[in-house]
């Protein structure tokens, strides 16, 4: 019972309604409403039962459907004469069951080690690759093999070839062990898992030699940053041409190119020196050099320098691939 029908017998409708503030022709359409019974809750008809749910979960998980997909499931059953359901069901269903994943039996690709290498002086890292550069015709192009010293950036060894094979990688590297005066121990050779790195002829000569292998990993470039990087600055050279009239042509730049590289060009990631004076030993020269002149310079003008006499910036004494990250101990 309302608050107005409590005081309708002692004060009557009309004061009570204007207390209220409410009409009293609302007050009758209330009070005359018909009481409705409550609501049931409506079953949707296309919904599964339970009953349905749980034969179409136990037919996908079947013995001869349990490593194939839903949209094979769903057809075979179709060729049987068979419709439980459509695939979009029975992917729900499998989300409600938290079974939504790879149901084919499939070959799973093996995990490749990071490689971590580490460089604290010439001769210990070589990174190596090839690359194409164009010929004289479009469908033309020659394969460029070059070997970088990972410490002082030096390249050890560079040919140029019409084809790419193990034989020549294996010539090249052998080459470079006795250009370097090198037995091969405790020498690291890395590269990429071309079919030419990965060549059985190589193989054996670094073997024999006792030299180390090391891989990227498939399909990640970062692993070889410093045989990238010197392959940018040979094509993003301003001599670098757009196409070589043939492989004598192209055998020629490179070799003037190469010795550019060496000899001139000043390397950024080696204090700008170039690779030639790390690798030869003569950085700690040229760095006691720059500081007295930079020592110099100062005595002439202190006032010029805010923060004191300054230092040349060194050779890292460190140089890495893919260097560990340093974990916080627990």
């Amino acid at each position: 019972m309302t608050i107005a029908e409590q005081h309708e017998s002692t004060l009557g409708v009309q004061p009570v309604c204007q207390a209220l503030g409410i009409s009293r022709a609302t007050y009758y359409r209330r009070k005359n409403r018909p009481v409705e019974p409550p609501a049931t809750k409506r079953y949707p008809p296309r919904k599964l039962t339970p009953e349905e749910e749980q034969s179409i979960l136990s037919t996908i998980n079947a013995e001869r459907f349990m490593d194939k997909g839903v949209p094979t499931v769903y057809t075979t059953l179709l060729d049987e004469g068979v419709y439980i359901c459509s695939t979009r069901t029975m992917y729900r269903i499998l989300h409600r069951h938290q079974q939504v994943r790879e149901r084919r039996h499939d070959r799973t690709h093996p995990v490749y080690k990071k490689p971590e290498l580490l460089a604290t002086g010439p001769n210990q890292v070589w990174s190596w690759d090839i690359t194409k550069v164009k010929g004289p015709k479009p469908w033309i192009f020659y394969q460029l093999y070059v070997v970088i010293d990972v410490f002082s950036r030096y390249v050890v060894a560079w040919m140029i070839s019409e084809y790419e094979s193990g034989e020549q990688a294996k010539v090249l590297i052998e080459e470079a062990c006795q250009r370097q005066g090198l037995s091969g121990e405790g020498l690291t050779v890395h590269s990429d898992r071309g079919k030419a790195m990965r060549s059985k002829n190589l193989a054996d000569l670094l073997g024999e030699l006792g030299v180390q292998r090391s891989f990227s990993r498939p399909h990640v470039s970062n692993d070889n940053p410093y045989s990238e990087s010197q392959f940018k600055t040979l094509k993003y050279h301003p001599t670098y041409p757009e196409r070589f009239g043939s492989l004598e042509d192209a055998q020629s730049y490179m070799r003037a190119f190469f010795k550019w590289y060496n000899t001139e060009h000043r390397h950024s990631g080696i204090a700008m020196m170039t690779p030639e004076t790390v690798h030869t030993g003569r950085s700690e020269k040229v760095i006691t050099h720059r500081k007295q002149v930079l020592q110099q310079a100062f005595q002439r003008n202190p006032e010029r320098f805010v923060k004191g006499a300054p230092d040349p910036k060194g050779v890292p004494e460190e140089v890495w691939i893919n260097k560990p990250k340093i974990t916080a101990a627990a």
